[in-house]
């Protein structure tokens, strides 16, 4: 991997080079965000209100093996790692597609640690309702990569595939997916989480029932986030060299710049860039 750099110049202003990656978050009132720059952390809440630049210097490295890759596969893995690896098997985007509980996987020991482990289906509100899958060990940091500004346990299984099969039964009824656009327009839940718990759960079939969590507490999230921002543009460093402007913001895993600008970190993991601060 690209070592990682980092100059001062005479105007104080500070350049960073680095492959970016999902920034690390902790829960919090708001929520605190970190982005790796190799062996150092920058806190991404401090930068909130300055004029920051993204520079992409047309590098990707795949975040596995760090090879070069001319396309990114699965937030940053080269094709190579994307078909072989245990965490880009297709049972990571559909869980019900997970058979380790069969003795079947890309990597059984892998599986022990992160398909055969207590499970979540989950109800949040990022804009919509929506249903989802995490690991027990992921709350709540999957809903805060999703932008969810409140969340509730649905159901508890013991392994991957369980979860899959409740949340396509839910999916029946309830959205999988986040729509950014709404997820970064809204602030506050238009739902009650425990009703709606209530009110889908009778919906499972009985053998799926069983895994119901009786757990109603609800997680509520805020972000780094308030002065809220008209007319925002998703933008990619596939289409954009450079994107610059002063941050606004940070919700789920989306930096939202006063100029309308919104960029996906996680989803550009891998690409070489320039930080200016």
């Amino acid at each position: 991997m690209v070592q990682h750099t980092e100059t001062r110049q005479a105007n104080n202003t500070m350049t960073t080079e680095l492959n970016l990656s999902k920034m690390r978050s902790e829960y919090g009132f708001p929520v605190q965000y970190f982005l790796a720059a190799n062996n150092a952390e920058i806190y991404m809440n401090d930068l909130i209100g300055s004029r920051i630049t993204i520079e992409y210097q047309h590098i990707i490295n795949c975040v596995s093996c760090g090879k070069t890759t001319q396309r990114s596969y699965m937030n940053g893995h080269c094709y190579q790692c994307y078909t072989t690896l245990p965490e880009c098997d297709e049972g990571v985007f559909y869980p019900e597609k997970d058979m380790a509980h069969l003795g079947i996987s890309r990597d059984m020991e892998w599986s022990k640690k992160y398909s055969l482990i207590d499970h979540y289906v989950y109800l949040a509100f990022t804009g919509d309702l929506k249903v989802g899958v995490t690991r027990y060990n992921q709350i709540p940091t999957r809903w805060i990569d999703q932008g969810a500004i409140a969340a509730i346990r649905f159901a508890k299984t013991p392994n991957r595939n369980l979860a899959g099969q409740i949340e396509v039964e839910m999916k029946k009824h309830l959205a999988d997916k986040t729509n950014w656009k709404t997820m970064l327009s809204v602030t506050q839940p238009n739902v009650d989480l425990v009703e709606r718990k209530k009110f889908f759960l009778p919906m499972l079939p009985d053998d799926l029932r069983l895994y119901a969590t009786y757990d109603d507490s609800v997680t509520p999230i805020a972000y780094p986030y308030t002065n809220m921002v008209a007319n925002i543009k998703a933008v990619t460093l596939d289409k954009y060299d450079k994107i610059e402007g002063k941050l606004a913001g940070i919700k789920g895993q989306y930096l939202i710049f006063e100029n309308g600008m919104v960029i996906n970190v996680r989803s550009h993991s891998g690409y070489r860039i320039k930080l200016n601060v």
